[in-house]
């Protein structure tokens, strides 16, 4: 009988239970733990290598600057240079300038990483080209911060704009690197290219139409909340959406086109199929 029972329950931490817990585990996992492991190292490296571009980026502040400077000369010049306008009129809703502060600081880890982690566990046919289309957007976006480093509005006072995220969390907390987020590195704004790159594909995978049309709005949310916060211009906006554009096109025309049955946007092609 107590053989029988040590049979019936292993050792914590034997070969045997480690072994039947990493099945049983994997079973609810796609592709098991393997790819599982391989999906987190991809974006470990990409926050890293965002790591290692901030450093490079905050030793140009005085560029970074001069380039924010060029693009608020840039505004006046077309006559569309209304943010200072924007967040005044946001600042008089506290409800909602409190509200675009923690959507701001917080949208990258909570949404973003939300959606791609359900994206893999539910659609994982859908997952690799979302993937590869973010690790294109984010190479673009380093490439951009090393050439056009830019100062946020928020570090322009001069201008008329208030620093809302300092006021909300403290001068440590806004002026440390996070996930796409670095003071000296606003153009483009990667807030509008996630939104942008998670909001058409949770449409396009979405079966409720009140979702589809959350998701609708999500981007557009996320342009007024970074102009409000004054985090970016809303030609950093345009610069995101246009990294999100570019990046959707590289993953369909190039990698999904390369390896059709692995990266391109599966979904998709079952509709076609079924056409």
């Amino acid at each position: 009988m107590r053989w029988l029972a040590a049979r019936r329950d292993p050792v914590v931490g034997s070969p045997a239970s480690v072994t039947r817990t990493w099945y049983w585990s994997s079973r609810w996992l796609p592709q098991g733990w393997v790819d599982a492991l391989r999906q987190l190292t991809l974006f470990a490296a990409a926050y890293y290598a965002y790591r290692i571009v901030r450093g490079i980026v905050e030793g140009q502040a005085t560029v970074a600057f001069e380039h924010a400077r060029w693009i608020v000369d840039a505004e006046k010049g077309i006559g569309l240079f209304f943010e200072p306008g924007l967040q005044h009129w946001a600042m008089g809703r506290s409800w909602l300038i409190d509200m675009a502060d923690w959507t701001y600081l917080n949208s990258h880890f909570l949404l973003t990483s939300g959606f791609l982690i359900w994206l893999y566990l539910a659609r994982n046919r859908a997952f690799y080209f979302v993937r590869n289309m973010f690790m294109i957007a984010m190479g673009l976006a380093l490439i951009g911060y090393v050439l056009f480093p830019a100062a946020p509005p928020r570090l322009l006072p001069e201008w008329g704009f208030t620093d809302t995220v300092t006021n909300a969390v403290g001068p440590t907390q806004a002026n440390t690197a996070k996930l796409l987020f670095n003071p000296y590195a606003a153009m483009p704004s990667m807030h509008v290219a996630f939104a942008l790159m998670i909001a058409v594909p949770a449409i396009k995978v979405t079966a409720t139409r009140a979702l589809r049309w959350l998701w609708a709005a999500y981007p557009l949310y996320i342009t007024l909340v970074v102009m409000v916060t004054a985090n970016h211009f809303w030609l950093d906006a345009i610069a995101g959406g246009l990294v999100a554009a570019v990046s959707a096109y590289a993953a369909h025309a190039g990698l999904g086109r390369a390896r059709p049955q692995a990266w391109a946007w599966r979904p998709m092609l079952e509709a076609e199929a079924a056409a």
